[in-house]
């Protein structure tokens, strides 16, 4: 009797397992399919230097780079970027979302 509970719990465990794995699989697979969708809007309205700039820019600070990406692609599907954004327009754009530093100075008295 006691054989019989103890593969039934094994056999019980084993599909809670399972059911985790597909689980796990379904969500990196969810996270692929928006990751190429991301990378495949940012191609179509960033330039090809721009878009070396974030890539750049994600190797540094990924965190903030990742939040650009969606802030420019929300610009995008809203239709308030009308063209293909350049270099110089991705500069001008990361220097108004750069957090202003506060400039601490020590004095000796």
């Amino acid at each position: 009797m006691a054989d019989e509970e103890l593969e039934l719990l094994r056999q019980k465990r084993m599909q809670e397992l399972a059911q985790q794995q597909a689980q796990l699989a379904q969500e990196e697979e969810a996270k692929r399919e928006f990751e190429s969708k991301k990378q495949a809007i940012l191609r179509q309205i960033l330039a090809p230097e721009a878009r070396e700039r974030l890539n750049s820019l994600k190797m540094a600070k990924p965190e903030f780079a990742e939040q650009v990406e969606l802030q420019l692609i929300a610009l995008a599907q809203s239709g308030r970027l009308r063209s293909t954004v350049t270099d110089e327009q991705l500069k001008k754009i990361l220097l108004q979302l750069t957090p202003k530093k506060r400039e601490i100075s020590i004095r000796r008295i």
